[in-house]
């Protein structure tokens, strides 16, 4: 077994750390990762998203209501906390006042990094973050983890999350419009990409299964044009 990298998890000669680059957004990223998703998943877009976003943090659980961590950031009267969650009265960078509200304070947001049914749980477990303001889109996004099998075409992964909020926030300025996002989409395409090769060399028998489903998957995965 190859070593892996202590940052993103992957085998060293599959390492996705050179494709990526650290991002000065002026906004505090904090992902509420699911202990699945910790556990499972510490390849995925979440820990790519934190190698990215400078000061930004992880906190694994479940239930968070007291985690000494996201507690003092709750607490920190310097940051403006937001949750990213859909809803009627959530913050967008079209909803006129966002800028005046935060006012000097630091833009927190805190982000449910899990699959769609954990996040739910995640909510269930801690009712009091819907309590926080929210923030949300205003444009329509789909994810192109088109092959990955998710509820409703609008459900976007973490890295997604974040490269959209920062493209909305730059048109109201509240994000330096000169920052390039870009580098959050390269990397998550040059993870879809790794997966989908190893996928097809599992398929053709040129590296051994790792999980007991593989051998469910026979025909080969088309590499899409974007990710050239």
């Amino acid at each position: 077994m190859s070593d892996r990298c202590y940052r993103c998890y992957k085998p060293e000669n599959s390492c996705l750390c050179k494709y990526t680059k650290e991002l000065d957004t002026g906004i505090k990223f904090v992902f509420l990762m699911h202990p699945k998703e910790a556990k499972r998943q510490r390849t995925g877009t979440g820990n790519l998203s934190h190698i990215s976003l400078k000061d930004s943090e992880i906190i694994v659980g479940l239930d968070f209501l007291q985690n000494k961590r996201l507690t003092q950031l709750l607490e920190d009267k310097s940051y403006f906390p937001v949750l990213m969650y859909p809803g009627e009265q959530a913050w967008t960078a079209k909803k006129e006042g966002l800028k005046e509200t935060i006012g000097n304070r630091k833009l927190l947001v805190l982000i449910l990094d899990a699959t769609w049914f954990c996040s739910k749980k995640m909510i269930d477990h801690n009712p009091f973050l819907l309590e926080l303001p929210r923030v949300s889109f205003f444009g329509n996004y789909t994810s192109i983890f088109t092959f990955k099998h998710e509820p409703k075409p609008e459900y976007i992964s973490t890295i997604e999350c974040c490269y959209y909020l920062i493209k909305e926030l730059q048109t109201i300025d509240f994000v330096d419009s000169k920052l390039d996002p870009e580098p959050l989409m390269n990397v998550f395409k040059e993870m879809i990409k790794l997966q989908l090769t190893a996928e097809n060399e599992r398929i053709m028998g040129l590296r051994p299964s790792t999980h007991n489903y593989d051998g469910k998957y026979k025909r080969l995965k088309e590499i899409p044009d974007y990710l050239d």
